[in-house]
């Protein structure tokens, strides 16, 4: 393999809403948190479980999406890159973080439950999936209205 790759694939819970921010530049951009969690026996049976936090950072009409229907504690997959930035703090002190940069995402669970309905929508900025009207931000039919359990294929 000559070339490289950065690919993020998480299932978590998000742990805020989003805040959806506009850059100087008129583009929008949402931060969330999503929490992942690692469970196994330890060598007496005990449960052990780590609960790892994710920054995501979404950009154009999917910082406006996750912003109007992700919900904090609601069940989302999350595809992306890792992307690491330095920055000062207020008092001038150099600063490291490291993101998610989005670049789809699907919201899971029931729609009850904040989710797709049952169904799995997906959220992006490549193809794939299904995508919100770009002019009136509606959901497609199976987020809006949903699918009973038992009329789901898997």
């Amino acid at each position: 393999m000559s070339g490289s790759m950065n690919k993020v694939l998480l299932i978590g819970n998000l742990g805020k809403d989003p805040e959806l921010k506009m850059t100087p530049g008129g583009q929008p951009m949402a931060r969330f948190s999503v929490a992942t969690t690692e469970t196994w026996k330890d060598k007496d049976g005990g449960k052990q479980s780590k609960t790892e936090w994710h920054n995501i950072v979404v950009w154009g009409k999917q910082a406006e999406i996750a912003e109007k229907f992700l919900r904090k504690g609601k069940q989302v997959l999350i595809e992306g890159r890792i992307q690491y930035r330095e920055y000062q703090d207020q008092a001038g002190v150099k600063k490291y973080a490291t993101d998610i940069r989005c670049d789809n995402f699907q919201m899971l669970g029931r729609m009850d439950e904040g989710g797709g309905g049952g169904a799995r929508e997906s959220y992006g900025s490549r193809g794939g999936g299904s995508s919100f009207d770009d002019e009136g931000m509606t959901p497609p039919p199976a987020a809006a209205g949903g699918f009973p359990d038992d009329d789901i294929p898997f």
